[in-house]
């Protein structure tokens, strides 16, 4: 038996790349998912399948697969980003540029979806983008270390959690300063140990037809929500 990866870190990425002969070239697809491959858990979690033939995706993960069956060095990727050597760097940096855009008067949003928010590094940059003036919204299903609605400290953070029949599993990364607007899945929550300690990926949608769905299905409809949300309050209590 042959295992595959970098010692020391848990390959927590969820990836699969196929090369088919079509003609007398090869083409590349690439699967990418927020969710486990796991027939039990499947059953019970929703996630986000993305599948995609984009060529700086598919040539990104297979370098990523020479990362894991060979330790090589890994170059420098064009279109995702990995933990541990860059995710955190590039969410933290997502966020400032957000940040900036706020104190320019830019009206900005933020909106992230996860099933866990417990990394120190990240919740401060949310914190510090919040007193900019950036209207956020966290849909966290579990874990939150992040105060909602303090004030003089979180008061343009808003943190509700939802659970629903198919226990929602999707990490969705919504960014936007004025008209520059970008989505970005992963399979990585805002945890330190996600951050630092395993392999995972995050990859932008730039689909306009698929990226308008996911905002409508895994964003909106959650921060909507009305019946299954739970909120949570400067207290720290959800109600």
């Amino acid at each position: 038996q042959v295992v595959y990866g970098v010692v020391g870190l848990k390959t927590h990425a969820k990836m699969l790349l196929v090369s088919r002969r079509e003609g007398r070239s090869i083409r590349r697809y690439v699967h990418l998912s927020t969710g486990n491959y796991n027939p039990r858990t499947a059953k019970l979690y929703t996630d986000i399948s993305h599948i995609t033939c984009d060529i700086k995706i598919t040539q990104d993960v297979e370098n990523v697969f020479n990362l894991l069956a060979n330790q090589s060095k890994i170059p420098r990727l064009q279109k995702l980003m990995i933990a541990p050597f860059n995710l955190q760097r590039s969410m933290i940096d997502k966020v400032a540029k957000v940040a900036q855009a706020a104190q320019a008067g830019v009206a900005s949003r933020i909106i992230l979806k996860m099933n866990s928010l417990t990394d120190e590094k990240l919740m401060q940059a949310l914190v510090d983008a919040g007193q900019a003036g950036v209207q956020i919204d966290l849909i966290v299903r579990g874990a939150c270390m992040l105060p909602a609605q303090r004030k003089g400290v979180t008061d343009n953070i808003r943190v509700r959690s939802i659970i629903g029949r198919f226990l929602e599993h999707s990490r969705v990364f919504y960014f936007e300063a004025g008209d520059v607007q970008e989505l970005y899945l992963s399979s990585a929550d805002w945890m330190s140990r996600n951050m630092t300690r395993r392999v995972e990926l995050a990859w932008p949608v730039v689909d306009p037809v698929l990226r308008r769905r996911i905002i409508d299905e895994c964003l909106l409809a959650y921060l909507y929500d009305t019946r299954n949300a739970w909120t949570l309050e400067a207290d720290g209590q959800y109600h």
